[in-house]
């Protein structure tokens, strides 16, 4: 994981959930009212993490509940959103889970049962149900609303005040009809993404256990916030409903006593330490380790915190331990690739981004790019060179890396090739659905590029996109 506030975050989406105040932040995992969205990635808003290891880890996890619910083959994408609130929600093909999530959970299972009632989501088709449902009440809500404004009118034109106060109670009654009917719909799909999530858990082998949890950790927190809730006027169902229907199902299923294995568990602590150094310092690292102090995990979240603390030597050395521990680990030789960057030792950082790219199962596009940032900063002409071809590699396995277009640009400029360093800058602003700072820049690589080459139909394609997005 890369300095966060540089490198990590990309604002791609402004997708808000609602929400109905602090104590019930908790409950809205699941399906949100989404509005909608950009084709490459989404408004400007959400602060979206990029980091090979995290993201590997969240696919091993989906893979085999996928694989249940029929989605293998339906693109889905997960992103992880820079939050630390425990929540998890879809929009379109992806399902989003924030960081806080990863860190709150325990164990993997607990995070596998979240994205197992996301997958019911997508595969029941609750997004378009959801908007089919919300066309209905707003229906609902505009024909009261009529009805009302006629007899408010009537009212008026007769003098009857009576009529009048009976037609904007007809309005405001309506609107908390259609209201309350939707939110009722929501609660309903809530509970069918819930039975889907133990359906899927049941056929890949996996315990429901990790769902109970997570549900009784949002009814502590709404007890001991003392907050009264209406249930009729929230979109996801009380927790200790969503336990009482589930936990009986959950209990007799043969999978229940069953725990991940010591090494997806060792993994998920990984994740967790990673998050902690990077999202929340210190003290979340410290309170980590006191559970797990010797632990391969913790000393690993040591060793990140040392090297974003500045001490680069002890960092070093830190995560050299780790990797006589575990010498295949992609994810110790990135740290040990950071660590020599930001010590301004790029040449070794090359060789060990390197040993990164060869270890890792998971073919991250993002690793390939961060060793084209080390061959940048060394400079040659030859380096630079072979910065374009591992930041293309990177860009050909994760077409919406934002950051890897700027750096694509800059080598291109470094080599002189002004067109496909235009190209590369507007393809890093299509990507953040700038579409019309994207065809300015398209247009002028057009000026250079060959008329007809792949290149110059790129290019085009992307000014087309920002004519349909200035009308």
């Amino acid at each position: 994981m890369t300095n966060l506030p540089v490198k990590n975050i990309h604002f791609l989406a402004k997708i808000a959930p609602a929400s109905f105040s602090k104590a019930v932040a908790a409950l809205s995992i699941g399906a949100a009212l989404l509005v909608s969205t950009c084709a490459q990635g989404f408004a400007q808003g959400i602060p979206v993490v990029r980091d090979a290891e995290i993201e590997a880890l969240v696919r091993d996890y989906s893979r085999p509940i996928f694989n249940a619910a029929g989605l293998s083959k339906s693109g889905i994408q997960i992103v992880l959103v820079n939050d630390k609130s425990f929540n998890a929600f879809v929009a379109g093909r992806r399902m989003f889970i924030n960081t806080g999530a990863l860190m709150q959970a325990e164990t993997p299972n607990e995070i596998i049962g979240v994205i197992a009632h996301e997958a019911g989501h997508l595969a029941g088709g609750h997004q378009q149900r959801l908007r089919d449902q919300i066309a209905r009440s707003q229906t609902m809500a505009i024909i009261a609303g009529l009805l009302g404004a006629g007899a408010i009118v009537a009212g008026g034109a007769t003098d009857n005040r009576g009529l009048a106060g009976a037609g904007i109670g007809l309005a405001t009654g309506g609107s908390e009809a259609a209201r309350r009917s939707l939110l009722s719909y929501q609660r309903g799909e809530e509970m069918a993404a819930d039975r889907s999530a133990i359906t899927y858990l049941d056929k890949t082998g996996q315990s429901g256990r990790g769902m109970l949890t997570t549900f009784q950790r949002f009814q502590s927190a709404l007890s001991l916030s003392g907050a009264r809730v209406d249930p009729y006027r929230i979109s996801h169902p009380m927790p200790q409903d969503r336990i009482s229907n589930l936990q009986t199902l959950i209990q007799k299923s043969p999978n229940y006593n069953k725990t991940d294995s010591a090494a997806l568990q060792q993994r998920h602590d990984m994740a967790r330490f990673k998050i902690a150094a990077y999202t929340q310092g210190q003290a979340a690292v410290s309170r980590m380790m006191s559970k797990s102090r010797g632990s391969l995990a913790a000393q690993y979240g040591d060793a990140q915190l040392t090297y974003l603390n500045g001490n680069l030597r002890s960092a070093q050395s830190k995560t050299d331990a780790l990797l006589k521990a575990q010498p295949k680990n992609p994810y110790f030789h990135e740290l040990r690739g950071d660590i020599l960057m930001k010590a301004g030792r790029p040449k070794e950082a090359v060789n060990a981004y390197g040993k990164a790219i060869q270890y890792d199962q998971a073919k991250s596009g993002l690793l390939p790019v961060m060793q084209g940032q080390a061959l940048l900063a060394i400079g040659t002409p030859d380096a630079v060179k072979q910065a374009i071809a591992q930041i293309n590699k990177g860009l050909a396995r994760d077409r919406e890396n934002i950051s890897a277009y700027r750096y694509l640009a800059q080598a291109y400029g470094m080599t002189g090739n002004v067109a496909e360093a235009e190209l590369a800058t507007a393809e890093g602003h299509y990507y953040s659905a700038r579409y019309r700072d994207a065809a300015i820049f398209a247009a002028r690589a057009q000026t250079r590029l060959k008329p007809k080459s792949p290149a110059w139909m790129r290019a085009q394609d992307i000014i087309n996109q920002g004519k349909s997005a200035r009308r």
